[in-house]
């Protein structure tokens, strides 16, 4: 099975400089927990409901003027659209990501995949895997 087959196409993505409002505004009216954050045609970064509380609001940024470069996590993990699924999921298991931007042949970003996707699509067993994997508790 492919990675295209069980992502989720189409993706909103922001610029570095949006605002922490502006971004959880868009992720409550779309019900999403991480967008992409690109700059210049090139994903830079994600940004999570998590990073935003985690590396913003815990740490006193101000969310009237904090923006996505702020709080968002660099260096992009992602896979192709053409990958095998059980690749794709390695590599959501080795970086412990739930989450994975999917770009085409071209470099442009055509979807996501999300322990979601897995686990309406995978057999049970692997979804399982994934699932403990990115859900260890951190040491």
């Amino acid at each position: 099975m492919k990675v295209r087959d069980v992502m989720h196409p189409g993706v909103h993505w922001v610029e570095p400089g949006t605002s922490i409002l502006e971004i959880a505004k868009v992720m409550r009216d779309q019900d999403i927990g991480a967008i992409p954050v690109g700059q210049n045609d090139r994903l830079v970064g994600m940004i999570t409901d998590r990073d935003i509380v985690c590396r913003g609001i815990a740490e006193g940024f101000d969310c009237s003027t904090m923006t996505a470069q702020d709080v968002m996590s660099s260096g992009i993990i992602y896979c192709r659209d053409e990958e095998e699924l059980d690749d794709a999921v390695r590599i959501m298991e080795q970086h412990e990501v739930r989450r994975l931007p999917v770009i085409n042949q071209d470099k442009r970003m055509v979807g996501i995949l999300s322990l979601g996707d897995i686990s309406h699509a995978a057999p049970q067993q692997l979804s399982g895997e994934v699932l403990q994997s990115v859900s260890a508790p951190h040491a």
